[in-house]
């Protein structure tokens, strides 16, 4: 790496941008939107090397890290947790949006981060296709194989079933594999699996199908995956209120492990049992486990939280 890089760090909220470059007193804030990201490049251009550091947010810094890829500017995600460490190490306690700039800028001087890519998803989202498409050849071939009634017909049915079934299991190991590889999913991978009744491959599915998990409200992520109920109203006629719209794949995906909460989460469980004890219901219980459960599953990636059966009342009602 150059020994003459100049690193620089930018601390990233939901309305600005603050930059400032290590041991200097030059900083800048711009807004947190497409003008202010080409205003930060363009200071950027103006340097013949620097290296830019910022916290990986949880999706906040996406658009910038984009453009500075694209402009090819080196650009270094790191973990807050490690920026927060090191701030406690030199001793600074206190707080603004350019101190923390200030921080980040002097934590990648210090330890020197690589550059690293906006990690790319189309791998992933082909690998989730394809086992999607061979879930739906195993449900096909298993019709098949209750209408069969030729021996050999039915014995190459089984055979083939036994082959999907492998493929089946070995793309799953391929998409956990994929995510592990990945700095930035690897992090958000590891909070998911730590819920209950979320498994690997649910957690591969969300992450693919519903990126901007953790960069929205409860309300704005329940509306995007289809779980928030809506008004059927019109005039003085009051419809009930349904589920509808929204990514048909995540409800499906979380209809599955929301399922499967109700059994081995006790948070979710709990919620349940309480909905099914007011006479709602079960697949009216359900659907609202699944929307419990999502907003859980924002706000632990939001706050970089693990599960914890203490916390997760708590985290389930933060936006």
């Amino acid at each position: 790496m150059d020994k003459e890089q100049t690193f620089a760090g930018v601390d990233i909220s939901k309305d600005y941008l603050d930059v400032t470059i290590v041991d200097s007193d030059k900083t800048w804030r711009f807004a947190n939107n497409q003008v202010g990201i080409k205003k930060v490049i363009k200071v950027f251009k103006e340097m013949a090397s620097v290296m830019v550091v910022f916290e990986s947010t949880g999706g906040l810094e996406i658009s910038l890290w984009l453009a500075l890829n694209q402009a090819g500017i080196n650009a270094a995600p790191i973990n807050p947790r490690q920026i927060r460490n090191f701030a406690q190490a030199k001793g600074k306690l206190a707080k603004t949006d350019k101190i923390d700039a200030q921080i980040i800028a002097q934590y990648g001087q210090a330890m020197r981060p690589n550059p690293q890519l906006v990690p790319d998803t189309q791998e992933l989202k082909e690998l989730m296709a394809r086992r999607s498409q061979i879930v739906e050849m195993i449900a096909s071939e298993k019709s098949r194989l209750k209408a069969a009634r030729q021996k050999l017909i039915k014995q190459d049915i089984h055979d083939h079933i036994d082959w999907l079934q492998k493929r089946s299991h070995e793309t799953d190991k391929e998409l956990i594999h994929a995510i592990d590889v990945n700095p930035v999913l690897q992090e958000k991978a590891k909070l998911l699996r730590s819920t209950p009744g979320v498994g690997p491959t649910t957690t591969a599915a969300l992450l693919i199908q519903l990126p901007e998990l953790g960069t929205l409200n409860r309300h704005e992520v329940a509306a995007l995956a289809g779980v928030a109920p809506l008004n059927r109203d019109s005039g003085r006629m009051r419809g009930k209120r349904t589920v509808w719209g929204g990514r048909a794949i995540v409800r499906g995906i979380l209809y599955m492990s929301a399922l499967v909460a109700t059994r081995y989460n006790p948070v979710i469980n709990a919620f349940y049992l309480r909905l099914c004890a007011e006479g709602k219901a079960k697949k009216v219980a359900i659907t609202a486990c699944m929307r419990k459960l999502l907003i859980i599953l924002n706000s632990m990636i939001k706050h970089k939280t693990l599960w914890q059966h203490s916390t997760s009342l708590v985290i389930a009602n933060c936006d």
